[in-house]
């Protein structure tokens, strides 16, 4: 299976490869990791982790990630900016259950002028079988204008843009 990508309203959308999002580990330069036991409040009417759980948990991972790197939520309001989501896509391939152990790996994947493209994956860890794959296109947004604004210098340099399926991905028009 190849990188399948196409334009959605404008935005170039890539989808993942399994071959390829499953060589993406912990170890991988510029990939933030954080391993943890399914909490039993995360789970759902259905008796597994709730697909909003998983959304909330991707938005806490990218603001670790993004502490990590120097640039905690104080920062950006330091700076008068702040990210905000402008799109989610998100492929639910197998549950997670309480108790089990997972490992969510975000890395940021591309950077444009003004939005940034941030991937995930969520890997049960005692078998390393990725549950979830997503990726959350951000914009940098002015708090006062509410409009998007350029992403600086410095921020860009706090991340390494980790691009394992970038060079495999075809030109679309």
């Amino acid at each position: 299976m190849d990188i399948l990508a196409h334009r959605v309203g404008g935005a170039l959308t890539y989808r993942y490869d399994r071959s390829v999002t499953s060589r993406i580990t912990a170890e991988t330069p510029g990939v933030f990791a954080q391993t943890f036991s399914v909490p039993e409040h995360a789970i759902d009417e259905l008796g597994h982790v709730s697909n909003l759980k998983y959304l909330a948990w991707m938005q806490e991972i990218a603001i670790q990630h993004s502490t990590a790197r120097a640039w905690p939520v104080e920062r950006y309001l330091e700076n008068g900016a702040v990210w905000v989501v402008r799109s989610h896509f998100i492929t639910y391939l197998r549950p997670a259950f309480a108790g089990e152990a997972i490992t969510l790996l975000t890395w940021v994947a591309e950077f444009r002028q003004r939005s940034s493209t941030r991937c995930y994956l969520v890997r049960r860890t005692n078998d390393q079988r990725v549950l979830v794959e997503a990726e959350t296109v951000w914009v940098y947004v002015d708090r006062q204008s509410g409009r998007p604004c350029k992403i600086p210098d410095d921020l860009r340099a706090a991340f390494l843009v980790v691009q394992p399926f970038r060079s495999a991905a075809p030109t679309i028009p």
